[in-house]
């Protein structure tokens, strides 16, 4: 209990910048409140005027969180979301943010993430590579992958990259705990081609075995191995929910692969692509769904510059 609580301490002080007396909102759910009592304890013990808030299961990750929710999110000035689906990627983060909310997401997060992985990381060194990576997918216009033969390409021109740092100090920065990814909103319409997921996929966990995925103008037309279909199902037949909705560089060198998304997209040397809405990054689609898979030691080119060989950058 006391570690746990130390550590969470540790989080809402070099993380999010936490100060006494400052509203500071923890929002969960039955499957994440044993670890949410223990951030809640932490803020209490470092004066912040705390609040415990439990919602509802979500079904699924980008599913908006219940109304009085997303204004209890509006009206704290620090807020912590930690629940088993994901409420990066909505619509009540987003206006949390732009009311001055600093925000840090943590679905799914497991007690072994509080002590060991990417939680660890020297956090400053993590946020230098980050925001060069995000510099770099601003200034890009085409992202091209490619993995044991198969190529997926995609444009980029005009969207900027989004620095997930882990660093959330100043009013209206968000992003994940733990982290360490840059990642930004493909055009709509844009990608084409195949990409071999073999890390994790949002809904599956880790992969005993790769899944080749198929993209045509944009959507995902195709999914083939073990599980495919079973995805495709909780995924959704829907175009936006198809949608090609971001491309993501993991900088987070603690980081471990574990089957949970939360930490498996923050891998050094990773890459991941996911579907339905980014809406909330600088994209145009609002599918309800957010869900990503991660890709191991990919070449990845921006502009037609190498910036990963396989899996290593080379920046």
């Amino acid at each position: 209990m006391s570690e746990l609580v130390s550590i969470s301490k540790k989080l809402l002080l070099d993380c999010l910048g936490a100060k006494p007396g400052e509203k500071y909102l923890v929002l969960t759910d039955e499957h994440k409140e044993e670890l949410a009592e223990h951030l809640y304890e932490a803020g209490k013990e470092l004066g912040l005027t705390s609040m415990l808030f439990k919602i509802p299961a979500l079904s699924k990750s980008g599913e908006e969180p219940p109304k009085a929710a997303a204004e209890a999110m509006k009206n704290s000035d620090v807020v912590i979301c930690i629940t088993e689906h994901s409420l990066t990627h909505t619509r009540a983060k987003k206006d949390a943010a732009a009311a001055g909310a600093r925000i840090a997401t943590m679905p799914g997060i497991t007690k072994e993430m509080f002590l060991r992985g990417a939680i660890t990381a020297d956090y400053s060194e993590v946020e230098k590579l980050t925001k060069k990576i995000a510099e770099i997918l601003t200034l890009g216009s085409s992202v091209v992958i490619e993995k044991d033969g198969y190529r997926l390409e995609m444009s980029i021109e005009g969207r900027k990259g989004i620095e997930s740092t882990g660093r959330y100090l100043e009013k209206g920065q968000s992003g994940n705990l733990p982290s360490g990814e840059a990642y930004i909103a493909p055009v709509e319409g844009s990608a084409d081609g195949k990409i071999l997921v073999d890390g994790s996929i949002v809904g599956l966990g880790m992969l005993k075995s790769p899944i080749l995925l198929e993209i045509r103008k944009g959507l995902l037309f195709d999914a083939q191995g073990d599980g495919a279909k079973e995805w495709l199902e909780m995924l959704g037949s829907s175009n936006t929910a198809r949608n090609v909705a971001e491309f993501g560089i993991g900088t987070n060198p603690n980081a471990i692969l574990s089957g949970n998304i939360l930490e498996d997209e923050k891998i050094l040397g990773t890459i991941h692509v996911a579907f339905g809405s980014n809406n909330t990054f600088g994209g145009k689609v609002s599918a309800g769904v957010h869900m990503d898979a991660v890709v191991l030691e990919p070449t990845v080119y921006v502009d037609n510059r190498l910036i990963m060989d396989k899996g290593r950058l080379v920046i």
